[in-house]
């Protein structure tokens, strides 16, 4: 199932974007959720990460659809915007934050479902893992496959990726029970680490990308025979 996110402000196009998207529906066999949003702001504070699509008009009250998709991408480089508009000009600051494509005000069927069948197209193939995580500043989604280890840090978990760091406030025992059977391993009590990106083990620490993270005695054995069968599979 494709979930889109509408941000329109206005009744009667976001009735319409909906008839439109039940007609592809029917015409396609493809299966979507809809979910409604009013304003940029209203978006923006309750975003979750889980939008495949967002049809996001350009000109509304309190946050323009520019602003609210620059917040956006701060939380999620990987969902699909598309604009709604009736101004041209408005397609090359698309740019600046990677929209794929803009829909003219008035719209018709035929324009938006080729354009939604581009939007589809570019939806990221769920191949890894996605998860989500809870930052201060919203949800975070990203691949498990991006994260090099998670660190515990006081009352905070947090995450090492190849996209930087993010900070979580969480235990890291459920961290363990989340991620362990997606291929990580708790080296120590501060430590839950990505098997894929374990380089070797020197001097009783595993080396991921040249930093040394201490393996504890009592764990030493479960973690070679963990790396040991990680690296057979793989």
């Amino acid at each position: 199932m494709i979930t889109i996110a509408i941000v329109e402000d206005e009744e009667t196009y976001a009735k319409q974007l909906t008839e439109y998207i039940e007609k592809y529906q029917q015409e396609s066999g493809r299966r979507f959720r809809v979910i409604r949003f009013t304003d940029g702001d209203e978006i923006v504070e309750k975003y979750t990460g889980e939008y495949d699509i967002i049809l996001m008009d350009i000109q509304m009250q309190f946050m323009d659809g520019m602003t609210a998709a620059e917040e956006i991408r701060k939380l999620d480089t990987k969902v699909v915007i598309m604009f709604i508009t009736n101004m041209t000009n408005y397609a090359i600051r698309g740019y600046e934050v990677d929209a794929m494509d803009y829909v003219l005000k008035p719209v018709t069927y035929f324009s938006f479902a080729r354009k939604l069948e581009r939007a589809i197209s570019r939806i990221p193939q769920k191949t890894g893992w996605p998860v989500k995580v809870n930052t201060q500043e919203g949800v975070v989604r990203l691949d498990a496959t991006s994260i090099y280890y998670i660190e515990s840090e006081g009352h905070n978990l947090i995450y090492h990726t190849e996209n930087g760091d993010l900070k979580e406030r969480a235990r890291m025992q459920d961290a363990e029970e989340r991620f362990v059977p997606l291929g990580f391993f708790r080296s120590n009590k501060g430590y839950l680490v990505n098997l894929e990106y374990v380089d070797g083990v020197r001097d009783g620490c595993c080396m991921i990308l040249g930093e040394a993270l201490l393996i504890s005695r009592a764990r030493k054995n479960d973690f070679m025979a963990a790396l040991a069968e990680y690296m057979g599979e793989h």
